[in-house]
């Protein structure tokens, strides 16, 4: 469709779809962009593509010292006792999220005047040049207190590249995809988080099972960073061939031009309130999970090629379950794949932790990770579509770039701190499951209250008119 119709669909307050009728805007929804013929179907192969390898290359960079906190805090923070050790590790994986409501509102207020790319550029540069310094820093034992000092700097650059990499790319993957396929191209937001972790459990397995222990704690995480830092110009590369999406015309509502972007905000204060509270749940439940090889070795004491593997298989399986969610959320609405597995996931979490950790066995960990990781996979899509889609496009970067960071922020960097002290001060580790358990059921009744805005259930077809 050529823009002279396209401004023609306009006019008609609807947006003209590739079979050659218009669809109308019901309520408050912002619809997708109106782009040339052939454009949404190449820009969704190659921009869904490229955002998400960028984003998953990140996030892999992130996710990382994670799955390695036990030997990062051997080699910054020395400790004759062991928690104490951990936990200043722990502690300083925190202070990446110090910064991610900073890069949010820098980056994320870039996206929506500069454009997408450009945003999107900038974050990836920031983390890969924090990764090659967080590989590359001394031992405590080398350059002593400068070694934690430089570990914090650098775990900050991330938090602030990443605060601002997930509004912007989030933005791009909703603009660049056809009207019906908007579900399953945002899912990829949170599919490529998945993937980075599932790389990141089997750069672990990998390690854990060529090297021995010793190896491993002296230098072998170090070369799980330095694979992520060798991706940087291939990264650099895909992004920088994107086409921009921020100045494709879009349908907006009645008297979105007039209002300023604090307005804007303002107006859109239910929806950002209701992601706020659902990112929240989702952040400790990602970073619950991303401590489960920390937990399988330090409080289990299961082998680290087992937890690595557990993750592993975990994240492979919330990967397939959050596209699926998205392709799914395109055809039967945005809610239902939302709310339906989030609430069987909250039945399980109980009764999947008890068989853990009574068990002890490969078989427990693996098999239990993976349902869980299935089930809070699978409405991941369908919520980022939701919340996307519904900002008006002058804020739609900032906006949701600053509730995820500042969701992350609160939540991410202390999940991990807190449940290792919960298990210290209980003795129980059963204690991860009860904090998820609470975070569940904010979570899930936030979701109940988010409004439909899939263009399946919203949009009706009407004539158009030449």
């Amino acid at each position: 469709m050529g823009f002279a119709k396209a401004a023609r669909v306009c006019r008609l307050g609807g947006v003209a779809s590739g079979d050659g009728v218009a669809e109308d805007v019901v309520g408050e929804i912002a619809v997708a962009p109106l782009i040339a013929d052939g454009a949404p179907a190449a820009l969704a192969r190659r921009s869904v593509v490229a955002a998400t390898i960028g984003n998953a290359l990140e996030f892999y960079d992130f996710i990382t010292y994670a799955f390695f906190s036990i030997q990062i805090g051997h080699a910054f923070f020395p400790s004759h006792d062991a928690y104490a050790s951990l936990m200043l590790s722990l502690a300083t994986f925190g202070a990446g999220f110090v910064t991610r409501p900073i890069g949010g509102i820098v980056i994320g207020a870039y996206s929506d005047r500069a454009g997408r790319r450009p945003a999107m550029m900038l974050s990836f540069t920031l983390m890969g040049a924090a990764i090659v310094v967080l590989a590359l820093i001394p031992t405590y034992a080398t350059i002593g207190i400068a070694a934690p000092i430089l570990a914090v700097v650098a775990r900050m650059v991330q938090g602030f590249s990443l605060g601002g990499e997930v509004g912007p790319t989030t933005a791009y993957l909703l603009e660049a995809a056809p009207l019906k396929r908007r579900g399953l191209a945002v899912s990829w937001q949170g599919a490529s988080q998945g993937i980075a972790a599932t790389l990141g459990g089997l750069v672990g397995v990998g390690l854990s099972t060529v090297m021995a222990p010793a190896a491993l704690d002296a230098y072998g995480w170090r070369i799980a960073f330095l694979l992520g830092a060798a991706t940087l110009p291939f990264g650099l590369w895909i992004r920088s061939g994107l086409p921009e999406t921020l100045h494709l015309p879009e349908v907006k509502r009645e008297g979105d031009a007039e209002r300023t972007q604090f307005g804007l905000a303002r107006d859109s204060g239910r929806i950002l309130t209701l992601a706020l509270f659902v990112l929240a749940a989702g952040t400790i439940g990602t970073y619950v999970f991303n401590y489960t090889t920390t937990f399988a070795q330090h409080t289990l004491h299961m082998s680290p090629t087992v937890a690595f593997l557990a993750s592993t298989v975990g994240s492979i399986g919330g990967v397939g379950a959050g596209l699926a969610g998205g392709w799914l959320s395109d055809r039967i609405g945005r809610r239902p794949v939302m709310i339906w597995p989030g609430l069987v996931h909250f039945i399980l979490i109980l009764p999947i932790y008890f068989w853990i950790t009574e068990a002890r066995s490969a078989l427990a960990l693996i098999a239990g990770t993976t349902i869980l990781g299935i089930l809070a996979g699978a409405g991941a899509g369908a919520f980022y579509a939701a919340v996307a889609e519904t900002l008006p496009k002058r804020i739609r970067g900032s906006a949701f770039a600053i509730v995820y960071a500042v969701s992350i922020a609160v939540f991410g960097g202390t999940t991990q701190l807190v449940i290792t002290w919960l298990i210290h001060v209980t003795g129980s580790p059963m204690a991860p499951a009860w904090y998820l358990v609470c975070a569940g059921a904010i979570g899930l009744a936030a979701r109940w209250l988010i409004v439909e805005s899939a263009p399946v259930k919203t949009l009706a077809p009407v004539p158009l008119v030449a």
